[in-house]
């Protein structure tokens, strides 16, 4: 990934209000981003968001989103079609990686991208696979619930032993936003696994679906489609997790596109075997 400098390329900050651009252009490459994403992806890290622009119109954008002092997460890779192979990508990524300082970088990486991350350092830890089609006829199954304001605080400390870093102020915003349905399933005060599904540009996208065993997710993923029988579901599975991957086929979903999970460097360990859908290939 080298390519000299574009001298009239102006990278800065990006802002939530330029989140309609960057979202545009992920649509465009098929990555279906929610309706309501922005603002809980800049809540994570309001300073993580990049674009460069020539003449003050928008070419590239990359996003480094850092969670506390160890762990960043890269995404929204992604330059325009018609000024593509000029270096602004890679002068743009360059710019905004700087961003994570010394920590552990993570992203989800398309499949024509993977060489040239591992050429920046990144290593494959695994891959994950989008399944997707219509969310099958479901009653609302016994133990899971709406999630309220009570249970941020349970959901929030769930939530860090199944992922990376903590991320309190991402899923405040995460898990009320406008469209988001947030559901909890409890044994006895413990709390055994939640998920959230939301709009997207296409259908309805479920993430993250966090579980303690098979059982608890597929219940999670009844109550999360009990009311969209019929509607386009999509739900990103780690391919390690053979228990997620039999619950989508099991629900007739069929993979539609796939990344790798690559890191930079180590990351504090974290209950795998309870991600049975990953949040948001964005921001991990």
């Amino acid at each position: 990934m080298t390519s000299p400098a574009p001298k009239d390329l102006v990278i800065t900050q990006a802002t939530l209000a330029d989140w309609p651009v960057i979202s545009g252009w992920a649509a465009d490459e098929g990555w279906n981003p929610g309706l309501s994403d922005g603002p809980a992806f800049f809540a994570q890290d309001p300073e993580g968001f990049f674009l460069g622009r020539i003449d003050g119109e928008p070419v590239s954008a990359v996003s480094v989103v850092n969670y506390g002092t160890d762990y960043a997460f890269l995404g929204c890779y992604l330059v325009r079609p018609d000024l593509r192979g000029h270096g602004h990508g890679i002068t743009t990524w360059k710019t905004a990686l700087a961003h994570a300082g010394n920590r552990t970088v993570g992203l989800d990486g398309v499949v024509a991208q993977q060489g040239n991350y591992r050429q920046s350092g990144f290593e494959l830890a695994y891959r994950t696979v989008r399944f997707a089609g219509p969310a099958p006829a479901a009653e609302p199954p016994a133990g899971v619930r709406p999630a309220g304001p009570a249970d941020l605080a349970a959901v929030t400390a769930y939530d860090s032993a199944c992922h990376p870093a903590d991320r309190p102020r991402f899923l405040a915003e995460w898990l009320t936003a406008p469209g988001h349905r947030t559901v909890v399933r409890h044994d006895g005060d413990r709390v055994t696994g939640y998920g959230v599904i939301r709009p997207a540009r296409d259908g309805l996208r479920i993430g993250p679906l966090f579980a303690d065993r098979a059982d608890d997710a597929r219940a999670l993923f009844a109550a999360l489609t009990a009311q969209a029988a019929g509607t386009e579901v999509a739900l990103d599975v780690p391919e390690p997790n053979a228990a997620a991957v039999a619950l989508a086929e099991a629900a007739g979903l069929t993979p539609s596109f796939e990344t790798a999970r690559m890191y930079t460097g180590p990351v504090r360990p974290y209950a795998t075997e309870r991600v049975f859908g990953v949040t948001t290939l964005e921001l991990g």
